[in-house]
């Protein structure tokens, strides 16, 4: 349950900023596709995580999780070095 609650968090800004910077006639479908692959990587990472734990024990099955939340890290990062970050809300910082 915590890790669903957790997992939410990012989903916003990732929405926002998709909402923002996509070209208006594609932010339907960007937001969907968006919405569809986490989804995708959700449902993939429930099916795994027993799989992983078989392995390598409950201790470390969910270790492979951090995957996630790393690489959302380094899009935001790398998204704000972007010239086109100037427009993500409003331009403030």
């Amino acid at each position: 349950m915590i890790w669903g609650f957790v997992i939410v968090a990012d989903s916003a800004q990732f929405s926002a900023a998709v909402s923002e910077l996509a070209e208006d006639s594609y932010v339907g479908s960007a937001l969907t596709l968006q919405t569809a692959i986490g989804f995708l990587l959700t449902v993939g990472s429930i099916q795994v995580t027993p799989i992983i734990a078989d392995v390598v024990g409950w201790q470390w099955a969910f270790a492979p999780l951090v995957i996630g939340p790393l690489v959302g890290t380094v899009a935001m990062l790398w998204l704000r070095r972007l010239p086109e970050a100037t427009a993500l809300a409003g331009g403030r910082r």
